[in-house]
Order: structure tokens, then sequence, then C-alpha cells
């Protein structure tokens, strides 16, 4: 039985479908800049419940938006686009920004093993028909009006506004620096077409009833996800920093033009943090997957380290922790590969490992309990191998393709670090344990680590 905790209800609830085919929809990237590592734990976490979903037998249609337009410096509509700011920076098209991102994007979601079957990834600027004739829907029902910067929902006549994370709307209001002469009518409405201003030039710019102008960014949502998925579809997820502004907008939105429930189930992971903060690409803890790979640690070592922690729990970033992870995935492969083939599923062991899966994504207690099993004396090591690779199945830590990799980093040993090794077994062969302990620290820095065996000293990757 999958469990999983529902923002929307605020409790753990069990997820059922009657078709066993599943809907969901995970906000995508603004493609204006790199994806940080913090942004990248979303997708994690997203591939981590669809792997769950599917191993459930549920069939999964997913849906993962590209927004290359609308969406402004401030989440409230305020400032400007950030594509366009970032096209004026850089001197180059929209479209060449967006696209250049779009691949680094797909890139690193490729890096960290997130599953694409049947994924479709639509792009808002595709989709300009679909947002207009929502954003027509919603005037027609009284939803919007007009004001010199564009057409905007009145959240005042949605009465459930704010329910998702139960929102202190009147909270909300007291500690918010409100632009003077707004002709917001409340503080919480927001765009969904914004018009091109006579002073500025823009790239991305379409005719629609109201006049030129581009969508908001909350709108692109609901238009691509009720287009592949329907009006009212099954898991919804997303950062927890969506959850006050964008998510609740998309609901508001969604349910005034329909009349009906958007999603059953609101999931969403907590903030990857660095030096006490948010990491933010605004900031100077700005780090890319890219970051990782130059200190010669495997992107999948930064996956591991996510499923070490809850989705739902904030996690810190530090060096030596990732460097943990990615000794201790190196060492799993490496096991791995030595294992006996031709083993059976030690099915207790994957009852047990399944269950923490069915339990709101509980991978931290998932991964102990592999450990576990492969210390234990009472499985067969060919067992552990098959074990082992049918809970990859739900981790997604590509085990086989990792010993493939760590197989050959052991084939390509830089000939300076084979010298080292012949050294420190002169050394040892002098019984000058001293020089051999200093030798062993300098292969250690190198990236590499050594074991003592009856055939001699084995050399791996850290």
């Amino acid at each position: 039985m999958l469990t999983l905790w529902n923002t929307l209800s605020q409790t753990k609830e069990e997820f059922s479908s009657t078709t066993k085919s599943v809907g969901m929809y995970n906000c995508g990237p603004t493609v204006y800049n790199y994806a940080h590592i913090g942004n990248l734990r979303s997708y994690v976490f997203a591939d981590i419940l669809k792997r769950a979903l599917i191993y459930n037998k549920y069939k999964v249609l997913q849906i993962i938006n590209i927004t290359d337009v609308g969406h402004l410096t401030d989440d409230r509509d305020g400032g400007v686009d950030k594509v366009e700011t970032k096209a004026l920076k850089e001197q180059k098209t929209a479209q060449e920004i967006t696209r250049f991102y779009t691949n680094a994007f797909f890139d690193d979601i490729k890096k960290l093993n997130i599953d694409t079957k049947n994924t479709k990834f639509p792009k808002a600027t595709e989709y300009i028909e679909e947002q207009i004739t929502l954003i027509s829907r919603l005037e027609q029902k009284g939803f919007t009006y007009k004001t010199s910067e564009g057409i905007y929902f009145d959240t005042g006549k949605f009465k459930a506004y704010g329910k998702l994370g139960n929102i202190d709307l009147s909270h909300l209001q007291e500690g918010a620096r409100v632009t003077i002469n707004s002709q917001k009518k409340h503080m919480t409405d927001f765009a969904l077409w914004k018009f091109s201003q006579p002073h500025e030039k823009r790239q991305q710019e379409w005719k629609s009833p109201w006049g030129i102008g581009f969508p908001g960014w909350h709108i692109e949502c609901s238009a691509m996800a009720m287009k592949y998925l329907g009006e009212t579809f099954d898991i919804h997820t997303g950062g927890i920093d969506h959850i006050p502004v964008h998510h609740n907008n998309e609901i508001a939105q969604s349910e005034s033009a329909t009349g009906v429930s958007y999603a059953r189930f609101w999931l969403h992971n907590a903030f990857v943090n660095i030096d006490g903060g948010k990491m933010a690409k605004s900031e100077d803890n700005f780090l890319r997957l890219n970051s990782v790979i130059k200190k010669h640690i495997h992107p999948l070592s930064y996956r591991y380290w996510l499923l070490t922690a809850h989705y739902r729990s904030p996690v810190i970033f530090t060096w030596e922790a990732l460097g943990s992870a990615h000794t201790a995935l190196s060492k799993l492969a490496a096991l791995w590969s030595e294992l006996p083939r031709f083993g059976k599923i030690h099915r207790e062991y994957l009852r047990e490992f399944k269950k923490h899966f069915d339990n709101d994504l509980d991978t931290p207690q998932a991964i102990a309990l592999m450990w576990m099993m492969i210390k234990d004396p009472h499985v067969s090591d060919r067992d552990k191998r098959a074990t082992i690779t049918e809970f990859d199945k739900m981790l997604g830590l590509n085990i086989k393709h990792l010993s493939r990799e760590l197989k050959k980093e052991i084939k390509n040993i830089p000939p300076y670090v084979k010298k080292l090794v012949a050294d420190r077994l002169d050394a040892r062969a002098q019984k000058d344990w001293k020089k051999a302990d200093e030798i062993r620290v300098r292969i250690i820095k190198a990236g590499f680590e050594i074991q003592d065996g009856s055939k001699g000293p084995e050399i791996k990757p850290l």
C-alpha cells in the first residue's frame, strides 16, 4: 500500500487509482540559467516517486514543463522576464538562450539517471493558444479584470485561495510591501496575461484578445497540465517554495475555470541548504552538477546523498558529506560487480525494502536496510547481487553501469599513482612503515584507496 504525504490535506494518504494509470505533473525549470543542485533535488524526488508508482504496477504519464517565457524576477509578477533579461545581457536571441539552457537541463537529468520514458517536456511558448483559451474561460466566468499592465486573476472571487499549505492570507497582507498606486484589487491577485509596454522591446510576444503581450508564469502550468492530463489529475509536485504563490495560483485559476478539483495529491520536496541558507541562483552559493563532477565526484553520488535524507527534510550540503556518499556508492558498485551472478531475490528483504518506499518514499530507511542485507551472513552472495539489482529499480542508482565505469577507472589508474603503489610496496618490504603510511596518504589525496590483501595491494577510486 503506497502512502504519500499530501500537502493539500496535511496528512499521509493512501494512494490509489482504479485505472492503474497515473497522471503526474512536475514543475520544470525556467530556462534562463543552469539548474543548480538544489533545483535538481526536485527531479530526483519526482523520479523516485515515479519509480515507486511503476513498482506498484501503475503506468505513469509524466509531464515536466519547460518555462521559456513569462517567469518574472518576482513570483508575484514584479520585475522583468528572466529570459528576456538574459538574452539582452548576453546579446543573444531568447530562443538561443532557452535552447542552450534546456539542453543543459536535459544533460543534468541524464547524468542523474532520471527516467524520461513516457515523459513529455512541453514548452510554454508552444502552448500560447491553450493559455489564451484558459484565460478566456476565466474571463467569461467573471474571475478576471484588466489593468494597464495586463489581465489579472481576482483571488477575492476564489474563496478557497491559500488552501494549499493553509496560507494565512491576513498575515500575508499585513507583512507585505504593496506598491503605491497598485491597480491590483488584492495583494494576492496575479497576472494571467501581461501587456508588452511601449517602452520595452520584447523578443517574445503574441497577439491576444486583450492586446499584444505574453502569458503569466502561473497560467502556463495549468494550461499544459490540463492539455495532457485532463482537468483533474493525480499528482502535482515541486519544491516547497512553490506552495505559497505558484501552486496556490495554479489551483485558483484551474478550479475557477473548470469547477472541479485540479490535482488530487500535492507533494513537495524541501530545500538543499548551504552555509546556513537556501541555495539560490542570485546568491554566491550557486553550485551546478558540473561543480560536483569537477571535484571528481560521480553525479550519481549526489543522487545517493539526496536519498540518504527524506525528500521532505531540508539537507545541508557539504563537500565532506558528498565525498562520503561518493565513497559509499563506489563501494556498493564495486561490491556488486564482485558478487557472483544468477542468484535469487531475497523476498523478505525486498518486502521490507518496498515497505519503506511505500511509506512516503522513505529512502533513508530503504538504503539502511540494503546495507544491512549486504552484511547479513545468512544471505548468499548470489542472492545479495540479485537483491541489490532489484532494489536499484526503485533507487535508480544505475549500479550495473556504475560498476562498469569503476572497472574502466581502475584500468586507467594514472602512472604516477601506480608508481606510488610500487614505492609503498618497497617501503613495506623494508619495514619502513612510516614511509608506507605517508605514501598511502598521498594515494588517497590522488583520489584512490588502497587495500592490502593476500594477493597484494588492491587499488580503487574513492
